[in-house]
Formats: structure tokens, C-alpha cells, sequence
């Protein structure tokens, strides 16, 4: 066990369902594990992917199992997303692929919403897609409209399964348009700047804590940054042992990280 592996560290990223919570309940000893890092003088920040949902219905979603938070400590890949618009696109067209809750944020952001004739298109995990949103979407990439994505991810974990997620849905357009978009959210550097920005913080002094390699542990092996791999969302063991992306740490659950404080 290397102790000194988050020596260094001021803030751990933490990702939500699969690592905080499962299926509407805290995992056992999650919270401990934020209650010690705290202890130890460090902070927290939970980061999903998960661009259907807004910061309150996150805030929400924790209250209701008994950890309230402050709204700042929920970061969402649209908000990397916007903060990418702002500085290389203000002020331009965009195009926007998501549900209500998607739409407010980039609208009370200051986003330039439109549905014609964008300069830009981002697709975001849109719960109310339709055919007629998809066409549009195609249209204006196959024309040249520069083309953003919130994040990668395939599927969105369900009680009842899984949803097609965004990652998915990149897929379909490739297929359609032969383009690709610019993508954000975990595991792209896009974040990982964003992040240290809003902490002020350098990149050694964080470290992501998940339990999907494709985003949790590869934003932290991409960067040269601690991250910790929970056994206890979509991973196993087995997985990890011929995935190739390495995790600094592979622990069974967050309170079982805790050894490591």
C-alpha cells in the first residue's frame, strides 16, 4: 500500500453513482471517506458526466439519502462545456441537443441559443431527443458547423439497466455525417483544466476518484494524476486486470480508500 499516493493532494474529485451512491443509497462508508478527507484538511468536489442533470437535481438526489451539499460542490460536464464556450466561442450561434434542465443552464449562462443556422452544435445527453432534433443536428455538422460534445460515455446507468448515453449517440452521428465532435467531460483535458482553474489548484493536487476506467481513471493516467479505482459501481476486478488503463489505487469501495488518508 503506497501511503504517499495522495500526499500531495488538496481536492478529490469524486464521481457519483457507482462510487458515492448505488441505486439511491449511500454505499457504506462513502461518506466516512469524505469525512476523513476533510479531517485531513483536504476538500471534495463530485463531478458527473451526466449532462441531463442540472446542480439541483444532484443537491436534490443527495439530500434525499441524507448528505446534503452546498451547490459548489457539484461540477457537471456542461459546465466545462459552457466554460469551453465562453472562451472560443462568445457570442456564436450554437445549437443545442438537451433536455430542459440542459437548455436553463446554457441559457441563464449567457448562451447563444438557436435553431437555425448555428455556428456551433453541441450535443449534449438529451432525454428529449427526437427525429426531428437528430436531423437538424446531422444537417448543420454534415455543413460545417463546428461540433462539441459534453462527454463520452456510452451508457447511463438505470434501476431498471441502462440508457443510451451520449457516447452512443456520437456514434450514430459518425456514421451519419462522417464527423466526429470535440468532446469534454471526464477523461479530456478540457476538464482537467477546468477544474484546476475553478480550484486554483494545480494538477498534482487533485486526484479523481471513480469507478469507470474509460473516464474515472483515465482522465487521471492520461494527466499524470492520482486516481483511485471503486470496486463497487461498473468495474471488476477482472476488468481492470486486462483493461490497460492503470489506476494508481484499486480498493473495493470508498470507506476501503480511507486506508489510504
Amino acid at each position: 500500500m503506497d501511503k504517499k499516493v495522495f500526499e500531495k493532494t488538496k481536492y478529490f474529485i469524486i464521481d457519483m453513482d457507482g462510487t458515492f451512491y448505488l441505486g439511491g443509497e449511500i454505499i457504506p462508508g462513502a461518506d466516512s471517506f469524505i469525512d476523513k478527507a476533510l479531517a485531513s484538511g483536504r476538500d471534495f468536489r463530485f463531478f458527473t458526466n451526466n449532462s441531463s442533470n442540472n446542480v439541483e437535481v444532484c443537491c436534490e438526489k443527495l439530500k434525499k439519502m441524507g448528505y446534503p451539499v452546498s451547490e459548489d460542490k457539484i461540477v457537471i460536464s456542461s459546465h466545462v462545456t459552457i466554460d469551453y464556450l465562453k472562451k472560443n466561442h462568445a457570442g456564436e450561434r450554437i445549437y443545442l441537443l438537451g433536455n430542459e434542465r440542459l437548455t436553463n443552464d446554457f441559457a441563464n449562462a449567457g448562451i447563444n441559443l438557436v435553431d437555425e443556422s448555428p455556428d456551433v452544435v453541441v450535443l449534449g445527453f438529451d432525454t428529449t431527443l427526437t427525429y426531428e432534433k437528430i436531423n437538424k443536428a446531422a444537417n448543420y455538422i454534415a455543413q460545417g458547423a463546428v461540433y462539441i460534445a459534453t462527454h463520452p460515455d456510452f451508457n447511463c446507468p438505470m434501476a431498471n439497466g441502462f440508457m443510451p448515453d451520449t457516447g452512443s449517440m456520437i456514434e450514430m452521428f459518425a456514421a451519419s455525417t462522417g464527423k466526429r465532435p470535440l468532446v469534454m467531460g471526464k477523461p479530456m483535458t478540457q476538464t482537467v483544466d477546468y477544474i484546476t482553474s475553478m480550484l486554483g489548484c494545480e494538477r498534482d493536487e487533485i486526484a479523481f476518484i471513480g469507478d469507470r476506467l474509460a473516464t474515472d481513471i483515465a482522465i487521471g493516467a492520461d494527466h499524470n494524476i492520482p486516481c483511485a479505482l471503486v470496486l463497487s459501481g461498473v468495474t471488476t476486478e477482472e476488468e481492470y486486470a486486462t483493461a490497460g488503463i492503470p489506476a494508481s489505487v484499486v480498493v473495493e469501495d470508498l470507506a476501503s480508500l480511507a486506508d489510504y488518508l
